[in-house]
């Protein structure tokens, strides 16, 4: 057994999806300070030629790792990269201590449905906005600051020329502060499975009609929400908000007719 092999034999499997089994596990047991660290695992896909699934193993992986180094470089809140084995198709990055915004805006867990009426925010309890921000108060932050967050790190990200491909509150977590009071939560972008790197507007707008459709599907009266996340990023994106702003609107014009279609 290779040593990524090994490494992944002692590791725990957190979940496994279609295309990636996720584990957390320790580079080393030499010490008792050795951080956790999430095993990302493409394995391999037997309904594919072997020499192209090896190929595309190696190219995704090594792909997310530079997404992910990119954004680092830029001062964007994501996970730290702390190995890479493309060829066995893996990927270390630093565990995140924290929970993703999706459970703490009410969203639930990964497979509950949210209905159409909650998405619309009709029929919701009286103490709904109440109950969110009972969920933030172990992070001292509100859903508004949540909102900045979202928006300020996307907008860092994208003048990195980083297009997520998938941003969803998902993959997002507020990272539990440590006791230290001078340290305050952060927003940590995550799964960078399906990055790429472009200067396009078109792609940039792409990046935020997807966010903003995450939110009406997943979120209850998710519009003063998107909002804020919108006011954030155009304060950080400067002169080029107002390219990315029409195209946003263009966007959602394709978006809606694709809708009326079905």
């Amino acid at each position: 057994m290779s040593a990524t092999q090994i490494l992944l034999s002692q590791a725990t499997q957190i979940s496994q999806g279609a295309e990636a089994a996720i584990y957390k596990g320790r580079l080393s047991d030499s010490g008792l300070d050795e951080e956790d660290v999430l095993l990302k695992y493409r394995f391999h896909k037997g309904y594919r030629h072997p020499t192209l699934d090896a190929s595309l193993t190696k190219a995704r992986v090594a792909g997310e790792a530079r997404a992910l180094l990119k954004c680092l470089r830029a001062d964007v809140n994501v996970p730290a990269v702390r190995m890479v084995d493309a060829l066995e198709g893996v990927l270390g990055i630093e565990w995140i201590n924290g929970k993703s915004v999706r459970f703490l805006l009410g969203g639930g867990a990964e497979d509950e449905e949210v209905t159409e009426e909650m998405a619309d925010g009709e029929n919701l309890p009286e103490d709904a906005t109440e109950e969110l921000e009972d969920q933030l108060l172990e992070y001292n932050v509100s859903s508004d600051e949540v909102m900045t967050m979202i928006g300020t790190e996307i907008a860092k990200m994208h003048l990195a020329d980083v297009i997520h491909g998938d941003l969803t509150t998902s993959n997002m977590m507020l990272r539990l502060p440590s006791p230290s009071p001078s340290n305050k939560t952060e927003l940590v972008l995550i799964d960078f499975g399906l990055a790429y790197i472009s200067t396009l507007v078109e792609d940039k707008a792409v990046d935020l009609y997807v966010l903003e459709r995450a939110f009406s599907s997943t979120h209850p009266a998710s519009e003063p929400l998107f909002a804020g996340v919108l006011k954030a990023y155009e304060i950080r994106m400067g002169k080029e908000w107002k390219a990315i702003s029409r195209r946003l609107d263009d966007v959602r014009l394709r978006g809606r007719k694709r809708s009326m279609v079905g």
